[in-house]
């Protein structure tokens, strides 16, 4: 029976060229590293340890899962990952780069970790997940992940009723505003300085959706460190238990300048995201994207959908230059 290992210590990293190094452990890195050493891959997770959704009480429209807390979900996923022979290295990863290929013309990557070690790998899959820019307003960030939230989908349920305040951001909040109206009746919609057409007001009038255009100075914290309201120019405190905003997006990308991997701009300001096709293939040979890293507004069970994808591609491009190397070797063989 295999010893059950815990899942917070770090693995030892390999002397030996893996066949594909996973740049992050959520749900897109864990889940490409489970499809990855299912086949019999050599694989190697380089995590962080800073999810994007660490603040959340629990993960949620995950079937079989719903509810489960962020850091019990990763758990599981390394422990899974090992399972299968795969390794879980917690550190920071400073440069992923492509290095010299091998004899056998096969892609080899260089990857440097904060802690001075390295690693090379055959194949990167880049999982590093996103950060999202919150609006400037004073004692916002604070509550980041309990009383501000971003997802209806996400979080929705969990504030269903209560008073909820969006803070505009641009032309995504209209949407937003119109998303949380579903979860609750009494919504107030911040404008912070962007403009509301005629048309916009008129429908956010019809779902009884009060607009604010005075300019918020403050999210006011009741005593009980909870929010209590949005402090406005003139001095009115308006009421809000919950404050929704559609965050500016970006993909991580520490340390990746090396791979040059193409980037692209959502409209509207919503956010950064890595250029990827079918399965999260790159224009960079041997590179793939998955989870929010290149599609933004993944929920954690699409993320690690698209991870399993990803994970997969690779085990079958690999398998190619594992024949095409094999085929290399017995045609030199009768050569010679």
């Amino acid at each position: 029976m295999p010893v059950k290992t815990d899942p917070s210590v770090s693995d030892a990293l390999p002397a030996e060229t893996v066949d594909a190094v996973v740049i992050g452990g959520g749900a897109a890195g864990l889940n490409g590293a489970l499809m990855l050493a299912r086949s019999r891959r050599s694989v190697v997770v380089i995590d962080s340890g800073t999810p994007r959704n660490a603040p959340a009480e629990g993960v949620h429209g995950l079937l079989g899962l719903d509810g489960t807390p962020p850091a019990e979900l990763y758990d599981r996923g390394r422990e899974e990952v090992r399972r299968y022979g795969g390794l879980v290295v917690f550190d920071e990863m400073t440069s992923a780069v492509p290095a010299a290929p091998s004899v056998d013309g096969d892609l080899r990557f260089g990857i440097a970790l904060a802690g001075g070690r390295t690693l090379t790998a055959r194949r990167v899959l880049v999982a590093t997940g996103l950060r999202d820019l919150l609006p400037d307003v004073p004692g916002l960030a604070e509550h980041w992940g309990h009383g501000v939230v971003h997802c209806p989908y996400c979080h929705g349920w969990e504030v269903r009723d209560e008073p909820i305040g969006i803070l505009a951001v641009g032309p995504a909040s209209i949407h937003h505003a119109l998303l949380f109206r579903q979860l609750t009746e009494d919504l107030v919609y911040f404008t912070l300085g962007t403009d509301l057409d005629a048309d916009t007001r008129a429908r956010l009038a019809a779902r009884d959706v009060r607009v604010v255009d005075t300019p918020v100075d403050e999210v006011v914290t009741a005593a009980d460190g909870k929010i209590s309201g949005v402090r406005l120019a003139d001095g009115q405190v308006v009421a809000r238990n919950v404050l929704a905003v559609a965050t500016t997006m970006l993909a991580r990308t520490e340390g990746l300048d090396g791979l040059e991997l193409p980037m692209e701009d959502l409209p509207t300001g919503m956010g950064r995201r890595f250029a990827s096709g079918m399965a999260g293939v790159t224009d960079v040979p041997g590179v793939w994207v998955a989870g929010n890293a290149t599609d933004l507004t993944a929920h954690v069970g699409a993320s690690a959908a698209a991870g399993a994808l990803a994970g997969a591609h690779i085990n079958a491009h690999l398998a190619v230059a594992d024949t095409d190397a094999a085929l290399a070797a017995a045609e030199g063989a009768i050569l010679t």
